[in-house]
């Protein structure tokens, strides 16, 4: 399940296909346009000749991942990594958009992230701050401006530089959705909230590439 927050709250909550039909996303897409993914309401039961390969693979998904566990001398408990709260990062750093830019990009290089959901007061998502907007050139002076300009610039709060409104997902969403979202939009990574809004992580980029890197359990085609 996806979200989209602004600094009016939730204005969209649905499934993948429809975000893409919410023009207040349009503030945070990159170098491409998002391109609508429609269903047509066909499942695999509509193309048998679809569902033999299906079950290949979901066979020797659960084969490999049997062999594997048992090579590492885990339990049976172990289970493919297929949604969101399997990979997340539950600790997250987090600014405020009364924030300065000159704060928030100390904070930033600091704790060695690229990236940091911007909470209102009372806790409510309302943004993102992420390092490439903060170099936007579009919005750096000139380097030869004076440095008064510059100090402005730093001086501004980070509502005015943060990506708003911002998608955000849930931790039972399935991974490929995710990955779909992050490569058309470009982000570096989404945040996780709770039903009620509340932040409860953020996954990344990151958080995709370590989970196939470090844990081969890692299924994407379930």
């Amino acid at each position: 399940m996806f979200s989209i927050y602004g600094e009016s709250g939730r204005i969209f909550r649905g499934a993948m296909e429809d975000l893409w039909r919410v023009d207040a996303l349009r503030s945070v897409m990159r170098a491409r346009r998002l391109q609508a993914h429609e269903q047509t309401g066909e499942t695999l039961a509509s193309h048998p000749q679809a569902v033999a390969p299906v079950q290949a693979r979901s066979h020797a998904a659960g084969a490999a991942l049997s062999a594997y566990a048992q090579a590492s001398g885990q339990g049976s408990e172990r289970h493919p990594l297929s949604r969101v709260a399997d990979v997340m990062s539950r600790q997250v750093q987090t600014v405020g958009p009364d924030m300065t830019v000159l704060e928030a990009w100390q904070l930033l290089g600091a704790q060695g992230i690229g990236q940091a959901p911007v909470l209102a007061p009372t806790g409510e998502l309302v943004g993102l701050l992420t390092r490439a907007e903060l170099l936007n050139l579009d919005r750096l002076p000139q380097p030869d401006a004076p440095a008064l300009v510059w100090r402005a610039l730093l001086m501004e709060p980070v509502s005015a530089v943060m990506l708003s409104p911002v998608p955000a997902v849930s931790e039972d969403t399935d991974l490929r959705r995710v990955a779909r979202v992050l490569l058309d939009t470009r982000l570096p990574g989404l945040p996780v909230v709770a039903e009620d809004g509340r932040l409860g992580g953020f996954i990344s980029r990151s958080d995709i590439l370590q989970a196939v890197v470090h844990d081969p359990p890692l299924d994407l085609w379930s």
